[in-house]
C-alpha cells in the first residue's frame, strides 16, 4: 500500500519531500552551531601555589594552563585542591578534567562517594520494594587529588598540563582552585612522614628501592582508631587508583584502623619503585566499626561529617636473604640439638643400667639364701611402685608359673586391714573396691594388661585418622587462600602477623610457618622416646623380668603415642593457619591444642586409674563437642548474649557431671532417679547429720576445679570476650594446670609420707638391735 501511494503522487512529490527533510536538518545544525558559538571558552595561564576564585556556568568553560620542569633524579608531586562555595551544587556538579602528557584525571565536585548496604528495612517501609544492595551517598565539597607524574626520558623536561572546568548548571557556581607542589612526595628509608587524609582527599607517595634492598616493609600508623582507612601498594603507572571505590582494583591493599604493614619485594616491581596509597573509607564497616543509620530514601545524600585522619608512614628495609638463611639454620640447629642430647642421655642411661644390673644381680646371687623370701611388706610404695630391684629371687629359683601367677592385686602395699572392709568379694566386686576410703593403684588396675593395652592403642589410631581427615581440607583451603591473596592483592583475607612477615616465594609469611617446625620435630622426638620405652618394656616382658611384671604403675603407651601425634599435628595445622591467618580460621591453630590438653589430663588420670579411664571414642567425642562449640563461638559468639548464656550453663553442667564421675569413680548412674538420690544424700549427710565427705582428697580437688570453672564461666558471661577460641583454650589449659598441680602435690605428699614411714621403720630396727 505504501508503494502504491508513493507512485500515485509521482516523482515530483517525492523530490519535494526529500528537499523538505534536507532543509529541516540544515536548520537544526545551524541552531546547534549558533548555540555552541554562544558558549565562551577562556584559557588562562596559571601558576602554582595561587588560589583562583571563579564562577562557572553552562555558558562558559575555563581552561587553566600550567607548566613545570620535571627532573629524572627528583620526583615532585603535583596536587589539585578544589572547593565549591555555592550551595545546592549537588544537582549540577562542576566537572574538573586534568589533561596531562600521558594521563587524564577527571572528577566532579561535590564528589559523591557511595557505600552499598543490604536493604534490611524493606519489610518495614512499603516504599522500599527492591531488595538487594542499595547505595548510601556522601557528598564532599572539598576535594584534593594528587596528579600522576608521567615518566621522563631526559634528565630535565618541561611538561604542560591543563585543568578544564565546566558544568551543565545554568546558574553560576562559585569555586576555588589551587595547584601546589608536594615537596615530600618521595619517601625515604627509615624516615617517618606524617600527613592527613580523608575520603575526598586521598594521599599517595613514591618509594624507590635503594641499592642493596630487595625487600621493604611499609608501615602506616595512626593514633586514631576510626575512621577506617586502606593502605595500598601500586606499581608506577597512570592512573593511580586512590578513591574508596577503586583502590582495590590493582596492587596489594590492606584495611587498617591504627596499624597496617605490607611487605614489598623488588622483584614484583620492574621499575624498582612503587606508590604507597592511603585512602580513608566512607564508612567504618570494613574495620568492624558501627554502621550508620539506613536512609529512608536511597537517593538521599548523607552528611559524612569530619572523617579526616592523621597518619604516619615509614618504609624500612626487611632482613636480607643471608640473615634469613642463618635464622633458619639456627632454628634447625636448636631443634636438632634436642635429638643429639636425647641420644647422648639414652646412651649413658643404657650403659649405667647395664652396669647396675650386673653389679646388683651378682651381689644378689651371692647373698641369696634359698627358702627365704626377701620381700618385705614395705618394698612397694602405696601406688605399687617398685623401690628396689634386687629384692626378688632369680628366675632360676622360681617357676615361671609363680611369677606370672602373682597378680598386681596381691601387692603387699594394700593388705593392711584398715584399708578396706574384709569381705570375701572384694577381689571381684568393683563397687566395693572403688568405694574404699583409701585407694591404691592396685585397686584400680585389675583388668588384664593386654586388654588395656589394646584399649589405649585406639587413642593413637583414632587421632591419626582424625589428623589425616582434618589436615587435608585445611591444607587445600589455605593454599586457595594464599592463591587468592597473591592474585587479588587483598591482604584482608590474611590480616594477622603482617607486621613481622617475611615472605618466601608465594608464601606471604614464611617465618611464621618456620616457627612451627619445632612442634613437628619435638613431637617426632617424643614419639621416638616413647617407642624406645615401649620396646624396652616389651623385651623385659618377653624375658619375664620381675621388675616389669610386678613393679611400678601400669605401663600403657597408647596415650603417649596419641600425645606425640597431637603435638606434630598442632605444628602442621599451626603452620597452615599462619599461611593465611585471620579470625575465622583461628580454629586450625587451636583444635589440636584442645586435643593436647585433653590427652594430657587423660594421661595423668590414667597413671593412677588405668581401669576406669575414658575410652578413646568417648574422649574424642567430648573433644569434638569442644571444637564444635569453638566454631559456634567464632560464628555466633561475638556480642551474642544468648549464646554466652547457653554456653555458660552447659559449661557448669558439664563440670558438675564430670565432678560426680570423678568423685564416685564412675559408680553412679544418670537416670530418672538421679534427683531423688541427690535429695536423699543432701538430707542424710547435711540435714539429718552433719558428716564430712568420705573422700577428702578428691573433694578438695573437685571443689578447686569447680571454683575455677565457675569463675571462668562467670567471666565469659559478664565480659563476653570477642576471641571465643582463646577463651575456650584458656578453660582447657587452666583445668590441665590445675590437675597437674594436684598431681604433683599428691606425689610430693606421698613421697614425704613414705620417707617418714621408712625413717620410723629404720629407727625401730636400730632400737631393737
Amino acid at each position: 500500500m505504501v508503494l502504491r501511494s508513493c507512485c500515485k503522487f509521482g516523482p515530483v512529490s517525492v523530490l519535494f519531500r526529500l528537499g523538505y527533510l534536507a532543509l529541516l536538518l540544515l536548520c537544526v545544525t545551524h541552531l546547534r552551531c549558533a548555540r555552541a558559538e554562544t558558549k565562551t571558552v577562556v584559557q588562562k595561564d596559571a601558576e602554582f601555589d595561587v588560589t583562583y576564585n571563579d564562577t562557572v556556568t553552562s555558558d562558559n568553560q575555563t581552561i587553566y594552563a600550567f607548566n613545570h620542569t620535571v627532573s629524572r633524579n627528583k620526583t615532585e608531586g603535583v596536587r589539585v585542591t578544589v572547593d565549591v562555595l555555592s550551595e545546592g551544587a549537588e544537582s549540577s556538579p562542576i566537572l574538573f578534567v586534568v589533561r596531562q602528557k600521558q594521563a587524564v584525571l577527571s572528577f566532579q565536585v561535590p564528589l559523591i562517594l557511595r557505600h552499598f548496604y543490604l536493604q534490611r528495612c524493606a519489610l518495614l517501609n512499603a516504599t522500599l520494594t527492591h531488595p538487594g544492595p542499595v547505595p548510601r551517598k556522601y557528598p564532599y565539597a572539598h576535594v584534593g587529588r594528587t596528579l600522576c607524574q608521567p615518566p621522563t626520558r631526559t634528565l630535565s623536561e618541561t611538561q604542560y598540563f591543563f585543568v578544564d572546568v565546566s558544568t551543565l548548571s545554568s546558574l553560576g557556581t562559585h569555586y576555588q582552585l589551587r595547584i601546589s607542589r608536594v615537596d615530600s612526595f618521595t619517601l625515604h628509608t627509615d624516615k617517618k612522614f606524617s600527613f592527613t587524609a580523608s575520603p575526598s582527599q586521598p594521599q599517595y607517595f613514591k618509594y624507590v628501592f635503594p641499592d642493596g634492598v630487595d625487600t621493604a616493609i611499609v608501615k602506616v600508623n595512626s593514633e586514631m582508631t576510626f575512621p577506617c582507612s586502606v593502605m595500598s601498594i601500586q606499581d608506577i603507572q597512570c592512573p593511580v587508583y586512590d578513591l574508596d571505590n577503586n583502590v582495590a582494583f590493582i596492587g596489594m591493599y590492606q584495611t587498617m584502623t591504627k596499624t597496617a604493614a605490607i611487605t614489598v619485594q623488588r622483584k614484583d616491581f620492574p621499575s624498582n619503585s612503587f606508590y604507597v596509597v592511603v585512602v580513608v573509607k566512607t564508612e567504618d564497616e570494613a574495620c568492624g566499626g558501627p554502621l550508620r543509620f539506613y536512609p529512608l530514601r536511597p537517593d538521599e545524600l548523607i552528611d559524612a561529617g569530619n572523617r579526616s585522619k592523621t597518619l604516619d608512614v615509614v618504609v624500612s628495609p626487611a632482613i636480607s636473604s643471608d640473615v634469613y638463611v642463618m635464622g633458619m639454620l639456627f632454628c634447625l640447629g636448636i631443634f636438632l640439638s634436642f635429638y643429639l642430647l636425647t641420644f647422648l642421655v639414652a646412651c649413658v642411661e643404657n650403659k649405667r643400667s647395664v652396669d647396675r644390673f650386673t653389679v646388683i644381680y651378682s651381689k644378689y646371687i651371692i647373698s641369696y639364701t634359698p627358702g627365704v623370701t626377701p620381700v618385705s611388706p614395705y618394698e612397694y610404695g602405696s601406688f605399687g611402685e617398685c623401690l628396689l630391684f634386687s629384692l626378688s629371687p632369680p628366675l632360676s629359683e622360681r617357676s615361671l608359673e609363680s611369677v606370672t601367677g602373682r597378680s598386681r592385686q596381691e601387692s603387699l602395699s594394700s593388705i593392711e586391714e584398715d584399708d578396706y572392709d574384709t569381705l570375701a568379694d572384694i577381689d571381684s566386686d568393683k563397687n566395693i573396691v572403688r568405694t574404699k576410703k583409701y585407694l591404691c593403684v592396685s585397686d584400680l588396675a585389675r583388668k588384664d594388661k593386654r586388654v588395656l593395652s589394646k584399649k589405649y592403642q585406639i587413642y593413637f589410631w583414632n587421632i591419626a585418622t582424625i589428623g589425616v581427615f582434618y589436615a587435608l581440607p585445611v591444607i587445600q583451603l589455605v593454599i586457595t587462600y594464599q592463591t587468592v591473596v597473591n592474585v587479588t592483592g587483598n591482604q584482608d583475607i590474611c590480616y594477622y602477623n603482617f607486621l613481622c612477615a617475611h615472605p618466601l616465594g608465594n608464601l606471604s609469611a614464611f617465618n611464621n610457618i618456620l616457627s612451627n617446625l619445632g612442634y613437628v620435630m619435638l613431637g617426632l622426638l617424643f614419639l621416638l622416646i616413647v617407642l624406645q620405652r615401649d620396646i624396652i618394656h616389651s623385651r623385659a616382658l618377653d624375658r619375664h623380668d620381675l621388675n616389669a611384671l610386678e613393679c611400678g604403675i601400669p605401663k600403657h603407651f597408647g596415650l603417649f603415642y596419641a600425645m606425640g601425634t597431637a603435638l606434630m599435628m598442632e605444628g602442621l595445622l599451626s603452620a597452615c593457619y599462619h599461611v593465611c591467618p585471620n579470625y575465622t580460621n583461628f580454629q586450625f591453630d587451636t583444635s589440636f591444642m584442645y586435643m593436647i590438653a585433653g590427652l594430657c589430663v587423660l594421661k595423668l588420670y590414667q597413671k593412677r586409674h588405668p581401669d576406669i579411664n575414658a575410652s578413646a571414642y568417648t574422649a574424642y567425642a567430648c573433644l569434638a563437642a569442644v571444637i564444635f562449640f569453638s566454631v559456634l563461638g567464632v560464628v555466633f559468639g561475638k556480642g551474642n548474649m544468648v549464646f554466652w548464656i547457653i554456653f555458660s550453663v552447659l559449661h557448669i553442667l558439664a563440670t558438675m557431671l564430670l565432678s560426680t564421675q570423678l568423685y564416685y569413680m564412675g559408680r553412679w548412674r544418670l537416670d530418672s532417679g538421679i534427683l531423688r538420690r541427690i535429695v536423699y544424700v543432701i538430707y542424710t549427710d547435711c540435714i539429718r547429720q552433719c558428716s564430712g565427705p568420705m573422700y577428702i582428697d578428691r573433694m578438695v580437688l573437685l571443689v578447686m576445679g569447680n571454683i575455677v570453672n565457675w569463675s571462668l564461666a562467670a567471666y565469659g558471661l559478664l565480659k563476653t570476650p570477642n576471641d571465643f577460641a582463646s577463651y575456650l583454650l584458656a578453660i582447657a589449659i587452666c583445668n590441665l594446670l590445675l590437675y597437674f598441680a594436684f598431681y604433683i602435690i599428691m606425689k610430693v605428699g606421698v613421697c614425704v609420707c613414705l620417707f617418714t614411714f621408712y625413717r620410723q621403720i629404720s629407727l625401730k630396727k636400730s632400737l631393737t638391735l
